[in-house]
């Protein structure tokens, strides 16, 4: 399993999201068929362009809860300090991808920042 993990200021764009996971996937020689879903934090789930980029990639968005994020967080390579104020966890987009990606999951490099949106991706622990 592969998951886009997203964070994000308020109020971005649909297309702000899209570019943020093409450009993450394009850092790792990866194309938008390798992934199985998107990831954010619960404080993004009201985020209308985080679920758009899932319909318009036929993906579930899946929402992690504040212990998952938690849980996942020591696993993070980045660090925002807002990230860490509003979310408690390092990178949204990080912990979330790592959270969704399951148990010995690992990111492929820190997150892409894009403008107003970050994008982690990681692979599940089963992965090849």
């Amino acid at each position: 399993m592969m998951v886009a993990g997203i964070g994000s200021r308020k109020g971005v764009s649909v297309e702000d999201v899209l570019a943020a996971i093409e450009t993450a996937l394009e850092a790792h020689g990866l194309a938008m068929t390798a992934l199985s879903a998107l990831a954010t934090a619960a404080l993004k789930k009201d985020e209308d362009a985080i679920a758009a980029a899932g319909g318009a990639l036929n993906l579930p968005v899946i929402v992690v809860d504040d212990a998952a994020l938690q849980a996942a967080s020591p696993g993070t390579l980045s660090h925002s300090s807002l990230s860490q104020e509003l979310a408690g966890t390092p990178s949204v987009s990080e912990a979330s991808a790592l959270a969704v990606a399951g148990a010995g999951a690992k990111l492929l490099g820190p997150r892409t920042v894009l403008g107003p949106v970050t994008c982690a991706i990681a692979i599940s622990g089963d992965a090849p």
